[in-house]
């Protein structure tokens, strides 16, 4: 399953990446938005309800709440969809491909290249990713969700991204 989220849901969209699931953010108009999902069969996100009358039902959610684990949760739920964990850029939504640890000196913290053994990039963005601090905490909200029968999910291998998160 595939999705488009509105740009009221920028978080929703990032989590859903990180769990697994091919997923736009759109900032731009709303006609626009509604061809894409037709053109591409994605399941529109949106706190919007002038959007949602505008495709089939099976095309949009009406996402409910402001708290983006209860919207992962609505999601998950509402599509019955199977839980797993992706390796999605966060930013641009690739798949992002294992990267051996040479190339990178001088590409991330002297600190992170010493400690850290495992990373990852994104063949479009760039960006690299490697299990750090920001991991654990994704992991550890990932579990929190899962404990309420959502989303189970170990995280693995899932990385931390250049100190940041977008």
């Amino acid at each position: 399953m595939r999705f488009v989220a509105d740009a009221m849901l920028g978080r929703l969209a990032k989590w859903l990446r990180l769990v697994g699931y091919d997923t736009l953010y759109w900032r731009g108009d709303d006609a626009r938005l509604v061809r894409l999902a037709l053109a591409e069969n994605r399941v529109v996100l949106t706190r919007d309800t002038r959007i949602a009358p505008r495709l089939p039902p099976h095309l949009t959610l009406l996402i409910t709440s402001d708290h983006y684990d209860e919207q992962i949760r609505q999601v998950i739920v509402h599509f019955g969809l199977p839980p797993r964990v992706g390796r999605l850029c966060l930013r641009c939504n690739l798949l992002i491909e294992t990267v051996d640890k040479t190339e990178l000196q001088g590409e991330v913290p002297e600190f992170v290249w010493r400690t850290q053994e495992r990373f990852t990039r994104c063949p479009g963005c760039r960006r690299i990713y490697w299990e750090g601090t920001h991991y654990v905490r994704m992991r550890e909200t990932i579990e929190r969700i899962a404990a309420h029968g959502t989303i189970r999910s170990s995280m693995e291998p899932y990385m931390k991204g250049n100190g940041r998160c977008a």
